[in-house]
């Protein structure tokens, strides 16, 4: 990794999760993992010609949990038969070694399970032998098919005659004549092959045309390319000579008030469990369960090249296996915690992704200050926050995924977006659809969309969401001069009345409310979803895409509890069937009133590139809020300490401070109103 980075005083620690406790929610450890592949293996379904597409935790129901019944610690598993194409859905009873149960997947009913590693370097060898490829790279001056670097993506589902029921890529080339070209600056434009990976066979490939392949460089990777780095920067050290403030009880992290236990899952990446925050000595909890459940990139160019180009990388390409292994003084900073996490490969057998996680904690600023004329005092606090966070890479992207916890009881989440941009020619058709970064050189517009599954738990116990307004009061004999403000606070009775849109103009928040719980002034606790309310998906509704992401068509879905209901784009999503996921889950149109609740939330970026992007795209952020509305009595952080004298900033040094390094400020004698 190239990573100037300043480490001094930089500490870090491993942790392998998956602490073999067996409680409930634990993640899948190496043995248990081992014993999975064991008990496939038993069974008969996992024998040369099988695979394994994704194996997890099956979480249990969180009523049975709760009411203290036993549950077995079992697997989630899709095989795929490489032989026949089969494809399965079990479950693994790991207490008893049985497969509880095995469904076959339907590729018309469902669709396909993810793609497969091995599957990449298939696609390399038909590619490069099939004539067609070669003739077409011959006409743009490329004769050897060994110097195309092939991007083998998930095909979507589209009405194209002879595709139905085949397992599918589609592949795009970029020409990388050595292998230290960054081959991103040089896309092959106006063809794409269709492969049947089932089949081992190209079905077709589709060239349009040859067009020029852009020519100017990216290659930022190597020293010297765009120029001498700058020699200004002097070192930040971040230094913690006591260690950090958490602790870990196995896979338990344990954070001034804060309770969470940290899991992973090849699929979603980071799950946090049992989010609780501790109040007048008792956890109060928060939150079951939260994930990012899936992730969307939609593209925006129509043509005959790329108009499918819409990826599901949570759905498609379990991102949580595509982890990066996290660099000290780089990736994170300070007083490092890193949990390395197990998964299994395609073949069952088990790798240890080393320093797939990142915990530590970093100052946030100002928690509150207040200068108070009246009594000639200052105090100031500040916040911190526990960062618990992974990062992929997902072909050319590259995504940073951050849950903050904070000292006021608020929960937070980021999405950061960096990389480079998926890349074409630019011309005059393109011009419509993509942005020109470089001479010749275009960026398809397009988006990146998350959806986060809240389960929340607010006080444990049976919830109400509302949908809550600003609004401008009218004018009456209360309000002669039209001043008064108010809100609206609107109940959402029912699962289809629980699908939202975002309202910026109204700063439409959602607060979940428990339906028992009462705070010192009678009203319920609560907990407040705040989005950023930026566009969800653009695509047409009647798109294909939009059939097989409508989650992503709007900002929230509430549904009520159940444990089959665990993605918002249904448990298969490579080459889905239309109206799968969260459709399906609110089609019942269940009571919502006194339910364990679920929130679905879309949150994303709208990406039109600009030049600043290129060749690295600088990151990019998004995310949302949960704030505690009621839920505590008082502000919660009225026993953080003052920090240390040296600091300036407790009431006992702040007027000496004041004067010994600002000697010229000027003092003024207190105003005879408050501000």
């Amino acid at each position: 990794m190239n990573c100037s980075c300043h480490t001094s005083g930089h500490v870090q620690r491993s942790r392998e999760l998956g602490d073999g406790s067996g409680a409930p929610y634990a993640t899948l450890s190496a043995d248990e993992l081992r014993r999975v592949s064991e008990v496939l293996r038993a069974n008969g379904a996992l024998e040369d010609t099988h695979r394994i597409a994704y194996v997890g935790l099956d979480e249990p129901d969180r009523r049975v949990v709760a009411a203290g019944s036993p549950v077995p610690r079992r697997a989630r598993v899709q095989l795929l038969d490489l032989d026949d194409g089969r494809a399965r859905a079990l479950i693994v009873d790991l207490d008893d070694g049985t497969i509880a149960r095995d469904t076959d997947i339907d590729p018309d009913r469902d669709g396909q399970v993810p793609l497969l590693q091995e599957e990449h370097a298939m696609i390399r060898e038909l590619i490069g032998a099939d004539e067609r490829w070669i003739a077409a790279l011959t006409a743009r001056g490329i004769d050897d098919p060994a110097t195309v670097a092939l991007a083998g993506l998930s095909a979507g589902r589209f009405p194209i005659e002879g595709e139905q029921g085949r397992r599918l890529a589609r592949v795009l080339g970029h020409h990388q004549p050595t292998p230290q070209t960054m081959p991103w600056a040089h896309p092959i434009d106006g063809l794409v092959a269709y492969v049947d990976l089932g089949a081992r066979v190209v079905l077709d490939v589709i060239d349009t045309g040859a067009v020029p392949i852009p020519q100017e460089t990216a290659d930022y990777h190597l020293p010297g390319t765009f120029g001498p780095e700058r020699t200004t920067q002097k070192p930040i050290v971040i230094q913690q000579p006591e260690g950090p403030s958490f602790s870990f009880d196995g896979d338990v992290i344990t954070w001034e008030k804060w309770t969470v236990r940290v899991g992973y899952d090849m699929r979603e990446g980071l799950i946090l469990h049992g989010v609780g925050f501790e109040d007048d000595g008792r956890v109060r909890p928060i939150l079951h369960r939260a994930s990012i459940a899936e992730m969307l990139v939609p593209y925006g160019d129509p043509g005959p090249v790329r108009f499918w180009q819409n990826y599901f990388d949570t759905g498609e390409y379990l991102l949580g296996r595509l982890v990066n292994s996290l660099e000290l003084g780089c990736d994170c900073v300070g007083d490092i915690t890193y949990l390395d996490v197990p998964i299994a490969d395609a073949r069952g057998n088990v790798k240890i992704l080393p320093r797939a996680v990142c915990i530590h904690e970093e100052d946030a600023g100002v928690l509150w200050k207040h200068t108070e004329q009246f009594t000639g005092t200052t105090d100031v606090r500040r916040q911190r926050r526990l960062v618990i966070s992974f990062f992929v890479t997902v072909g050319n992207y590259d995504y940073g995924f951050y849950w903050y916890l904070y000292l006021d009881g608020r929960i937070a989440f980021e999405a950061k977006a960096t990389g480079l941009v998926f890349t074409a020619a630019y011309d005059e058709r393109t011009s419509r659809y993509a942005s020109e970064l470089a001479p010749g050189l275009a960026a398809p517009y397009h988006q990146h969309l998350f959806c986060a599954r809240l389960d929340m738990a607010v006080d444990d116990g049976p919830a109400v969401v509302h949908e809550v307004d600003v609004q401008t009061l009218p004018r009456d004999e209360d309000n002669p001069h039209g001043t008064a403000i108010g809100f609206t606070r609107t109940p959402l009775r029912s699962e289809k009345e629980g699908r939202r849109r975002a309202d910026a103009a109204v700063d439409r928040t959602w607060r979940v409310s428990s339906a028992t719980a009462r705070n010192r002034l009678g009203r319920p606790t609560s907990y407040v979803l705040r989005p950023e309310g930026r566009p969800v998906l653009l695509a047409h509704p009647d798109s294909v895409i939009a059939s097989r992401a409508r989650f992503a068509t709007s900002d929230l879905w509430v549904t009520a509890y159940d444990p089959e209901e665990r993605y918002p784009a249904g448990d298969v999503v490579n080459q889905s069937a239309p109206e799968q996921g969260l459709p399906a889950f609110a089609a019942d149109d269940a009571s919502l009133d006194g339910a364990d609740l679920v929130l679905w939330h879309t949150f994303g970026l709208t990406h039109f590139p600009r030049t600043e992007d290129w060749p690295i795209m600088p990151v990019d952020a998004c995310g949302f809020t949960l704030t505690p509305h009621d839920f505590f009595d008082r502000n919660p952080t009225l026993d953080v300490p003052a920090s240390p004298a040296a600091c300036a900033c407790s009431p006992d040094h702040a007027h000496a401070a004041d004067t010994a390094h600002h000697p010229h400020h000027l003092s003024v004698p207190p105003a005879p109103h408050p501000a």
